[in-house]
């Protein structure tokens, strides 16, 4: 009779394990983060990762995968539920269902794992992190200007030189301008007016022959796969293009370009004065130099409305042909007029920028961070196992290590004290603590200084050189433990 089959161990694709430093360096990350967002006056709030499908809407769109690109699932009342796609959906829903008891203008920020279900690829995941601060119920751009300057100074605080990184700013109502001359106005355009969002949001990696080609017929890529455009007539695709490249030599300049192209259209030039006004509040505040009008920036979600925005790092990169490209963006947001509204008959403003954590992560580990990059934080004290019926006593000396605020742990496997030391090694253990039968007698432990004896190692040539120095080997009576441990952790941690 055959043996069943192991089960292979493996992740499904599209998601990630992540190890203890990787952890630790992500949580300096978001505490400096937090740090930036609580100096604006923004709050934290937490919500479920599972929301009620119809809560979330239909913004993101992806006909080639279930469920148009959300995880989603029927419960046993027949309601259908779905894994959140972003932070800031499930905001709307929180606000709508609080809204009499939140203060207005409403602060928040928000970190947590959002889901899609896309095709997974490299840097692609199906499960990512996101560190989201929004302001709902404030109509004015002034609301946005400050989320455009509080995204510079997160950055700056991560360890993102100035000068390596730029807050682009457009307005949706700019576009949309644009797109009623060339006849995509009204509701029967949206589809079509969603599919020019997504060409203009993949000029940076596709470039305007791309572009062009996604505004038109369609475009294959190197796989071969084939993507369907937006069938405009080429006089449309040609206006669109000008859109993109209207960018001046500075901010009042490209907004001179902006009011150009959208002629006489009124919700056009709204944008394009609210642009003006983002400008010269960015200027008064002293971040015009950090903060940029550029046209290209759409960003692909739906529910848009007004200024919309992108954290872009400058500095240059190599891609998977060895070519240099720069690092590109990092986060972004805008503003979306319309989405706590859907749960209330009154119109509720607000605006909001989000930050990808893990390609934030990958460029800081890029600039060598301190935040990221910093020392790992040693393991926590071992204490061998010499003799198996002297348990509780190794125990006890456990305890009173962690009583006095000491990392510690005692050995729960069933090696020798060999295999032990190479434990104590690998946990990245500053210390080991041992205490035979000889040790006990003398009211002594033994301390191994692992992180000194490492060192010394280097500089000894043969094994009984070693066993007659004992390199970082020395007794304390069992009463100075605590005192003696901390020594070593003094020498070693600060």
């Amino acid at each position: 009779m055959s043996k069943p089959d192991k089960l292979k161990a493996r992740a499904p694709r599209g998601f990630a394990d992540r190890g203890p430093a990787e952890l630790a360096a992500t949580e300096r990350m978001l505490a400096a983060i937090r740090e930036v967002y609580e100096l604006y006056g923004f709050e934290g709030v937490e919500t479920p990762f599972v929301e009620y499908t119809d809560a979330l809407g239909k913004f993101l769109p992806d006909q080639d995968r279930p469920n148009e690109g959300v995880f989603s699932f029927q419960d046993d009342d027949e309601q259908w539920l779905s894994l959140r796609y972003d932070l800031t959906a499930p905001l709307a829903r929180y606000v709508a269902e609080n809204f009499d008891a939140l203060p207005k203008p409403y602060r928040s920020y928000r970190a947590g794992w959002v889901f899609r279900n896309e095709k997974p690829g490299p840097g692609r995941f199906r499960q990512f992190m996101q560190f989201d601060a929004d302001t709902v119920g404030a109509a004015s751009v002034a609301a946005d200007a400050e989320i455009c300057m509080m995204a510079a100074d997160t950055l700056e605080k991560v360890g993102i030189k100035r000068g390596d990184f730029l807050i682009k700013v457009n307005n949706r109502k700019v576009l949309d301008g644009v797109l009623e001359a060339i006849g995509l106005g009204g509701d029967d355009k949206a589809g079509q007016r969603l599919t020019v969002l997504r060409a203009i949001d993949k000029l940076d990696r596709l470039g305007p022959e791309g572009v062009r080609q996604l505004l038109g017929a369609g475009r294959k890529d190197e796989s071969g796969d084939f993507t369907k455009g937006a069938q405009l007539a080429p006089e449309a695709i040609e206006r669109v293009l000008a859109f993109t490249a209207a960018k001046g030599a500075d901010n009042a300049s490209t907004v001179e370009n902006l009011r150009q192209v959208v002629g006489s259209s009124a919700r056009g030039l709204e944008g394009a004065n609210e642009l003006a006004e983002i400008a010269t509040l960015v200027a008064a505040s002293g971040y015009e130099d950090r903060t940029i009008i550029d046209p290209s920036v759409v960003r692909g979600l739906e529910y848009y409305t007004g200024p919309v925005y992108e954290a872009e790092l400058t500095f240059q990169v190599a891609d998977e042909d060895g070519r240099p490209v720069r690092f590109g963006s990092v986060g972004g947001g805008g503003r979306y007029d319309g989405l706590v509204g859907r749960f209330r008959s009154e119109p509720v403003p607000a605006t909001g920028f989000s930050i990808g954590v893990s390609r934030l992560f990958s460029a800081l580990r890029m600039v060598n961070s301190p935040i990221v990059s910093g020392a790992q934080m040693p393991g926590p004290v071992v204490v061998l196992v010499m003799d198996k019926d002297q348990v509780a006593a190794y125990q006890r000396m456990v305890s009173t290590l962690r009583s006095n605020g000491i990392r510690a742990e005692l050995y729960l496997g069933s090696s020798g004290m060999k295999a032990q030391m190479k434990y104590a090694d690998k946990r990245q253990s500053p210390c080991a603590i041992i205490q035979g039968s000889n040790e006990r007698e003398r009211g002594e432990v033994e301390i191994k200084d692992l992180i000194e004896g490492a060192k010394a190692a280097e500089a000894i040539a043969s094994n009984a050189e070693w066993k007659a120095a004992r390199p970082a080997q020395f007794s304390v009576p069992e009463a100075k433990l605590v005192d003696a441990v901390r020594d070593v952790l003094s020498r070693h941690v600060g």
